[in-house]
């Protein structure tokens, strides 16, 4: 009872009876199409933006399902990348250990006489510039003291401490290595030296060169086989520079090592060699 008392009520329910009477009342006198298009006309903005927002969640959705479906993708794609950079490295050290072995066996067959056991190289002394190496063949291998170290393109140094299945090596550019040394355009005789000023530049010296010298810039230095550890006949560098010194009437010649040092990963060790008298 107190339902009925009540305005809002009684409102509503004036307001329900309305569109349940009054469409069938117009549809019994024929008048049907008149209020199927008022509700239409009423519902119409009702009805576009039920289906806005149908659309809008529709889309959401789909992004979502997109982005899932392109983060999957993108992932496997990286995966696919990596895999093929792996190949590619695989492959460029393939290319790289091939090419080495073959200056090897070139260098083998140049030189029959010379006794050569291939290493690793496998750490360098912190605070060297590319002066201290440490291989990974030792006492096991044959390896001994004072074994020259070279590489295809020249020398590099030689062996200074061996255990058992390592050993270190000290390269041409330290300061306390020297190496008897001949300019091999004019026969000049000399001694190539390290220099703790030059090392950083990778540079070491070749001086005890006479004052009417003809050592010119790009000169190939050799090993000279006189006093020294190494054989005669190794390229150790090329002339950058030159200079004359007035009070002793010398010529220093400064060598850039025919090795690359600095990106060295295997050498070879020249165990034993047939020294030839001239």
């Amino acid at each position: 009872m107190k339902f009925l008392k009540n305005k809002f009520f009684i409102i509503m329910l004036c307001i329900a009876l309305a569109l349940v009477i009054v469409p069938s009342v117009l549809s019994l006198m024929g008048l049907g199409s008149y209020v199927t298009d008022a509700v239409m006309t009423v519902t119409s903005p009702f009805r576009s933006a039920a289906t806005y927002v149908a659309d809008a969640v529709e889309g959401f959705t789909s992004y979502f399902t997109e982005y899932d479906r392109l983060k999957a993708e993108n992932a496997e794609l990286k995966e696919r990348i990596a895999e093929l950079e792996e190949e590619y490295y695989d492959i460029e050290e393939i290319e790289e250990l091939n090419e080495w072995l073959m200056d090897y066996l070139e260098l083998a067959r140049e030189h029959t006489d010379y006794d050569l056991a291939v290493a690793n190289i496998v750490g360098r002394e912190t605070g060297n510039y590319m002066t201290v190496f440490t291989l990974d063949a030792g006492t096991e291998s044959g390896i001994d003291v004072d074994m020259p170290v070279i590489t295809s393109d020249g020398i590099v140094g030689y062996v200074t401490e061996v255990g058992t299945n390592w050993c270190k090596v000290l390269t041409i550019l330290e300061s306390s290595s020297s190496v008897g040394a001949v300019v091999e355009a004019t026969g000049d005789l000399g001694l190539l030296e390290g220099d703790f000023e030059m090392r950083e530049e990778g540079l070491c010296k070749l001086t005890y060169l006479s004052a009417d010298s003809e050592v010119a810039v790009g000169d190939r230095i050799i090993s000279s086989g006189l006093g020294s550890i190494y054989p005669r006949g190794l390229v150790i560098g090329y002339v950058e520079s030159i200079e004359y010194d007035e009070y002793s009437r010398t010529i220093t010649a400064y060598v850039s090592p025919s090795a690359d040092l600095e990106n060295l990963s295997r050498v070879m060790i020249i165990k034993s060699y047939e020294t030839v008298a001239e």
